[in-house]
């Protein structure tokens, strides 16, 4: 890994976290509990389309839930605001965590 590549990696993994996301908890209302955001520009992104990750507390589950939405419209679209209250990344549960890296990590190709 070159140090152009490090650094990359650390303004958009500091400290393991992802940088340019917006989470969301909807307090339990729906089984999606919790929406997370991708913001920023990475390559491949359609210009005025947003993606976004709805996920239940257990994702990975068989019975949980995990769905991929795209949105026309930016990441501070007010219209994000039905979504629940604004919690940060440590407030996600595990799974959840987990599933966000991993879009994440391929969306801005820190694989």
């Amino acid at each position: 890994m070159t140090k152009k590549q490090a650094a990359r990696i650390d303004s958009l993994l500091p400290s393991g976290k992802p940088r340019k996301v917006r989470c969301y908890d909807n307090g339990g209302r729906t089984a999606d509990r919790f929406t997370v955001v991708f913001s920023g520009h990475w390559r491949g992104k359609t210009i005025g389309w947003t993606s976004l990750l709805h996920m239940s507390s257990a994702p990975y589950h068989p019975q949980g839930v995990g769905i991929h939405d795209q949105v026309q419209g930016t990441p501070d679209h007010p219209r994000y605001s039905h979504l629940g209250k604004k919690i940060s990344f440590d407030a996600l549960p595990a799974d959840c965590q987990k599933a966000v890296l991993e879009d994440y990590k391929v969306l801005w190709d820190l694989t």
